[in-house]
């Protein structure tokens, strides 16, 4: 019997939209199916195979028109893609059968069709694909491997490369005169497709090639390191090269970090470039291999130990008792869902002081067992409902290393300094078009970058008048506003800078008024459609009308140096004729400029132009820690850390989860994030620990407002 390489069957393959390198960018379907066997051995060709495919969606490009000579008439009495992959099984098994073969090599002209197109169209619509399709031979990379000094202008096809490559058609060897001289040739650049992906773990001392990562953002929030292999189907993912990224509260943020095999499929992976998983589109950027290892990576030895068991599905459970025991968490799984290795595939996370955290990871041995655990999700053990999600083991590291290296309680940056003026209205309620607004800066822009952006024009910006847009996780939303000096500077800059590049980005520029600025500052939106309001009113940073009676101050106190997310909830405080040693908690009137006027400035200073008419001096350091110590920490009492908070939760709203407790409203603080909207948290001051602990024990994960609240000591 001859050896395989003795039969080849080339292959073929065409798109509704973009084809040749670009076959699969545009996540078209596949329309047209080509195959011809070549017997080497008997020096012969078979008949040639030409197959059209009814995609789900008729429509086709005029790029596909023109190089394939179809039109959509001609496919609306084609099989679909199942029926033809049949066709093609069963042809090229009766053609080996007459051959007396039983074997052959699948040979491709670049490797688009069999990755970006074949495979991920197959995985979308639960296709199984023969085995043939994950082993072929790419003759592009034969071809220039057996003639590298081929011009790369050449006209290159199936049919030129292999008179190339097998000009002499004899056996498995085969002799191709090169321009080089003559030289003899075995096909050796065989490629694979991964059947799965593989888990496992990461060392922050493993070496990871930049140019084999890339981020994928816009993931839906419940999807795992499967999905994402999955979306990625026909490119071959890294062991263990999925990791999921999550937020400061410890819960995943829609990124995720994906490290390739080499290059080559990490750029065919950025071909993938806002293509759908599900209903969402993804967005593919290149990443570097430091980024990965700072989510993937880990040094825990008893986390590389819990992950040392390979082949295993991984399982996050979350608000667990803190009293929970290994048994316990056994017994509420069941039977139905043994977990590997009994207690010793239990995970329990714990802060550095060794206090259960609730959260729990758990190993299975096969996905029927994990698909049984997670039918649980949501019943109760003890007093609490249990949440179960898919987890992946570069989540387990990233969570065992926010637990372990992380302070109880965030640390609160160093105190800015931050302006006072003299005349309050920093930012005019006016209907005066004298800002600008940019558009598509890129997320790395800084302050900087937009003043070299701005050029000539920069001497009219006004003081403190660059303001960067945070999305709701604090990061750059890719917007800022300029304050310029008069509605001609504004009308000027828009037209003169208006698409002009930073960092290989054009960058919109719209002329607006401030109150439209003041409106996107402070949580709106402004689009085609009109502006709309923030969702979080801004009188709720005011005092209530309870606290109405006492006047608020006419110029900006020392209060008004403590850091923004640190606004306290509502408390009177006396009046006093001169500063006291130590700053007390007071409010501001409502004044939406003012409190903008806090939140940018200070992050963002002015640009270095501007007249210095701005007085200037910093908080006493420690100042707000030391007012919240004396003002709501009881001597002998206890502090609790409140997360998940609906964002428009209030002091009540706290007040009224805690009822029967008795807890005074001076003994609520709410953290409020830098677009003034409640971040989630809250600490409350609680008069005894043995209170305090009946609270975390009775109340942890208790819905508020159908928000599960997370409770937990700091200090």
């Amino acid at each position: 019997m001859a050896s395989h390489s003795d039969t080849l069957v080339v292959f073929f393959g065409a798109t509704a939209g973009a084809n040749g390198g670009k076959l699969g960018s545009d996540e078209r379907e596949i329309i047209l199916l080509v195959w011809q066997i070549v017997d080497l051995h008997e020096k012969k060709v078979g008949k040639l195979h030409r197959c059209l495919v009814k995609p789900d969606t008729l429509e086709l490009t005029d790029e596909c028109k023109e190089e394939t000579d179809l039109i959509v008439d001609d496919l609306t009495k084609a099989d679909p893609l199942d029926k033809v992959l049949q066709q093609f099984q069963q042809s090229v098994q009766a053609e080996l059968e007459d051959l007396g073969r039983n074997s052959f090599t699948l040979c491709v002209d670049g490797p688009q069709v069999i990755r970006q197109a074949l495979h991920p169209e197959a995985s979308k619509k639960n296709l199984v694909l023969p085995e043939c399709f994950f082993s072929f031979v790419d003759l592009q990379k034969e071809f220039h491997k057996c003639c590298p000094n081929a011009g790369p202008g050449e006209d290159l096809n199936i049919s030129s490369m292999l008179e190339c490559i097998l000009p002499m058609f004899s056996t498995s060897v085969c002799v191709c005169g090169g321009m080089g001289g003559c030289v003899y040739h075995r096909f050796s650049c065989f490629e694979s497709v991964k059947y799965k992906f593989e888990s496992g773990t990461c060392s922050k001392t493993d070496p990871v090639d930049s140019e084999t990562v890339i981020r994928a953002r816009g993931l839906p929030w419940q999807s795992s390191d499967q999905d994402i292999a999955r979306f990625f189907k026909g490119l071959n993912i890294a062991k263990g090269g999925v990791a999921l990224c999550l937020n400061a509260q410890g819960r995943r943020n829609g990124e995720a970090l994906v490290r390739f095999v080499n290059e080559e499929h990490r750029d065919l992976a950025l071909e993938r470039h806002k293509h759908h998983m599900g209903s969402r589109y993804i967005e593919v950027y290149k990443a570097t291999g430091e980024e990965f290892l700072k989510i993937a990576g880990g040094t825990s030895n008893e986390v590389a130990q819990f992950l040392s068991k390979e082949n295993q599905v991984i399982i996050r459970m979350r608000g667990l008792p803190f009293t929970a025991t290994p048994q316990d968490v056994l017994s509420f799984l069941g039977p139905e869902s043994p977990v590997t290795d009994g207690a010793e595939g239990l995970l329990f996370v714990k802060y550095p002081d060794g206090r259960p955290s609730g959260d729990a990871f758990v190993l299975f041995s096969c996905e029927e067992y994990a698909q049984n655990a997670l039918r649980k999700h949501k019943q109760i053990l003890g007093k609490r409902y249990i949440e179960l999600f898919r987890s992946t083991a570069a989540e387990v590291q990233q969570v065992l290393n926010r637990y372990m290296s992380a302070p109880l309680i965030s640390t609160l940056p160093p105190a800015p300094i931050l302006p006072v003026m003299a005349t309050p209205p920093f930012l005019a309620t006016a209907n005066t078009r004298d800002c600008v607004r940019l558009r598509g800066l890129p997320y790395t822009a800084a302050i900087e970058d937009i003043l070299e952006f701005m050029g000539e024009h920069t001497v009219d910006i006004k003081p403190h008048g660059v303001h960067m847009v945070l999305n709701q996780q604090g990061r750059p939303s890719g917007d800022a506003f300029i304050q310029m000096k008069s509605s001609d500077k504004a009308f000027m800059v828009a037209q003169k800078c208006h698409k002009k590049t930073m960092k290989d980005r054009y960058v919109e520029v719209f002329q607006c008024s401030t109150e439209e600025m003041s409106i996107v500052l402070m949580g709106g939106t402004l689009n085609r459609s009109g502006l709309s309001p923030p969702p979080c009113k801004l009188p709720c940073l005011s005092p209530p009308t309870a606290y109405g009676a006492f006047p608020s101050p006419a110029m900006l106190s020392e209060a008004g140096l403590y850091q923004p997310p640190l606004m306290a909830s509502p408390r009177p405080q006396p009046q006093h004729s001169g500063h006291s040693a130590t700053p007390a908690l007071a409010y501001y009137p409502p004044q939406p400029h003012l409190y903008m006027n806090m939140n940018y400035t200070a992050y963002y200073p002015s640009p270095p132009v501007s007249p210095s008419t701005v007085g200037y001096f910093a908080a006493p350091p420690g100042a707000m820690a030391s007012a919240v110590s004396q003002s709501h920490h009881p001597a002998h009492g206890s502090l609790l850390r409140m997360q998940g908070l609906p964002y428009s939760a209030g002091v009540k709203d706290i007040l009224s989860f805690f009822q029967g407790y008795q807890l005074p409203p001076e003994g609520v603080i709410v953290l409020y994030n830098l677009s003034g909207q409640c971040s989630g948290e809250a600490l409350v001051a609680f008069p005894s620990e043995e209170l305090a602990g009946q609270a975390v024990l009775e109340r942890s994960h208790h819905l508020l407002y159908g928000h599960p609240i997370r409770l937990a000591f700091c200090t």
